[in-house]
């Protein structure tokens, strides 16, 4: 037998943590799978963390931490990966989109194949998900995928890890983390298994179109400094531009046909400043996502636990 524990973060899911127990119980019915629940409660304000005390009081499988605020999805997975001390552990939604049956087939793969260390759970088809968020993702995983030479088209945070994958996430030591790109990174002989992206089991999603663009960005910073390289693209093809301008100008002034040229001139203005201040801004954020690694303030703060105890030399935050 195998144990295998369910790191599950929670932001304002209280209506669905039994449901979650319930459904993942089931779909390991009759399975070798020594099962525990590691729910992460980031900051929630409603009744989540009650919730999580109260499974955790009537089932000794279920064991829980609790942020003292809001320190977002990724800091919660790995709250959750460091309270793991079983052989392996799949990450998933408290809102059970991501399928138990899934989670079942992945766990059959891992034990059917020693050499297996990361099983992704692929996404066929992204569910009810409206279709600025699908392009969104589009859009996203495509520069993604090019600034950082990693194929991420229908990731997601559904993962099964072996104890050797967790045991290297947790070795990584920046602060802003990027759990599914770093799950490949780390470079383990990986599998996968395709999913259908279910309704939520209980109540609206958290993630707002903002949320998920200041996601995005922060994914895509702490993986790759390739935005970076856009600001020298944009300062060549404006100095292309300037050249040709300038070539036309010189011409046009020996040809005695010289231009008013006011509205050039307002135009280069503006494009050139909107240029500087983009690129500006664009340094400016990476200048600050440096000055926040340094600080190395953690990446969370536990303020209470539930049959969980602090893996303190293992834990890394």
């Amino acid at each position: 037998m195998k144990s295998l524990s369910f790191v599950i973060p929670a932001y304002n899911e209280a209506e669905n943590i039994s449901a979650a127990i319930e459904k993942i119980s089931r779909a390991f019915d009759g399975s070798d799978a020594g099962l525990r629940f590691i729910f992460v409660d980031d900051g929630s304000t409603d009744a989540t963390w009650r919730e999580i005390e109260r499974a955790a009081g009537a089932d000794a499988r279920v064991s829980g931490v609790s942020f003292s605020k809001n320190f977002g999805k990724e800091a919660a997975i790995f709250a959750g990966l460091s309270h793991v001390d079983t052989d392996a552990c799949i990450v998933m939604d408290a809102d059970m989109q991501h399928p138990a049956e899934a989670a079942r087939r992945m766990y059959e793969l891992w034990r059917e194949n020693p050499s297996v260390e990361i099983v992704e759970g692929i996404k066929r088809s992204r569910g009810s998900e409206s279709l600025g968020s699908r392009m969104f993702a589009k859009v996203f995983y495509r520069f993604f995928n090019r600034a950082t030479d990693l194929d991420l088209t229908g990731s997601s945070d559904f993962k099964l890890l072996s104890r050797t994958a967790v045991d290297e996430l947790l070795r990584l030591p920046e602060r802003f983390t990027f759990f599914r790109a770093l799950s490949h990174w780390i470079g383990f002989e990986t599998a996968q298994v395709g999913f259908d992206v279910e309704p939520r089991e209980r109540g609206e999603t958290k993630w707002s179109f903002f949320m998920l663009l200041k996601y995005g960005m922060s994914s895509v910073s702490s993986f790759s400094s390739s935005p970076m390289q856009i600001v020298t693209v944009c300062g060549f093809v404006f100095l292309i531009f300037t050249i040709i301008l300038a070539v036309q100008t010189l011409v046009r002034f020996f040809m005695g046909q010289s231009l008013e040229g006011f509205t050039t001139v307002i135009l280069i203005l503006l494009f050139s400043g909107s240029i500087i201040m983009l690129s500006l801004g664009m340094i400016g954020y990476y200048v600050s996502r440096i000055y926040d690694e340094l600080k190395r303030r953690p990446r969370y703060i536990v303020a209470k636990r539930v049959n969980a105890e602090e893996k303190t030399h293992r834990e890394i935050m």
